[in-house]
């Protein structure tokens, strides 16, 4: 077995940005992709785009300094591929093909702003945990909005971006009429299916299943996401930075995050969540190596 190549995965979240570096192996005619380095910087995109439409210069200009540092990071790690994907913050925000151009005109780093259709693609990219004749329905809640992706036979049937996320529900810019549309959406297109396998993605929903306690490969069940929302909103943000080691930009949203997965699975009339804890940019790794 050896390494074939390294790529690169930028992720542009409302809550943070992440760089992931893969190293990509080959053994006679299989393949396989490990993580080899993972940087997140919480820049927090969403609080400006949601609230005032637009980037504002300061977190422009962090923005930009996290490109260069990943160009740098890129580069030490002799990454040969890479893409680069922006979702809601920049998706929502007036300046934020001007942003685009302009880190590509200091960084040489093409960034992409992409729909939520091609998100929800994406995070269904890595399928290896499916079975061929489950149906399964993966919900993604960024800071931004909440993706839900139905499954059948490792095909998407249906998907939809709703514009529920943790950083707009801090900030009270989730209407009642945004949550009508998620119920209405689930009793419509998820609930007409029997036995569907509900699958959470999103770093909230990862580190409220690490709080569990939960052995990897195990479920999520609803009565333990409730009581962590409840034991959660219990304690102090100095017991959730210290105690819990969540990091800062973390303690606000992992309750509301929460809470929008319990929705769900409380529209589903589901007991159980899988947590297989892959996100957007372990999606973009699969769509980088394809493409080549």
């Amino acid at each position: 077995m050896k390494i074939v190549r390294k790529y690169a995965t930028i992720d542009i979240g409302s809550n943070a940005i992440r760089l992931l570096i893969s190293n990509i192996y080959s053994n006679k005619s299989k393949v396989y992709v490990t993580k080899n380095s993972l940087v997140r910087v919480p820049i927090r995109l969403g609080q400006d785009s949601f609230k005032n439409g637009k980037i504002s210069k300061e977190n422009i200009s962090r923005l930009l300094d996290s490109m260069k540092s990943f160009k740098l990071l890129m580069k030490v790690h002799k990454v040969e591929k890479y893409l680069a994907y922006a979702t809601s913050a920049l998706r929502s925000s007036s300046n934020g093909d001007e942003i685009v151009d302009s880190i590509l005109k200091k960084t040489k780093i093409k960034i992409e702003i992409i729909s939520g259709k091609k998100e929800a693609k994406l995070i269904t990219n890595n399928q290896l945990f499916l079975k061929k004749d489950n149906i399964y329905c993966f919900v993604d809640v960024g800071g931004g909005s909440t993706e839900l992706i139905l499954i059948k036979n490792k095909k998407i049937i249906i998907s939809k971006s709703f514009k529920i996320g943790g950083v707009r529900l801090i900030n009270n810019l989730v209407k009642d009429s945004a949550w009508n549309k998620l119920e209405k959406w689930i009793c419509s297109n998820i609930n007409n299916y029997k036995n569907v396998n509900l699958v959470g993605l999103g770093g909230n929903i990862n580190k409220l299943f690490k709080l569990s306690g939960n052995n990897i490969g195990n479920s999520l069940s609803k009565k333990s996401l409730d009581n962590l929302i409840f034991d959660l909103s219990k304690m102090s943000v100095y017991d959730k930075v210290i105690s819990l080691k969540l990091n800062p930009d973390r303690v606000d949203v992992i309750i509301p995050s929460g809470k929008i997965y319990k929705f769900v699975m409380e529209k589903m009339k589901s007991n159980q969540i899988f947590v297989p804890k892959i996100g957007l940019a372990d999606g973009m790794v699969y769509e980088l190596f394809n493409k080549l």
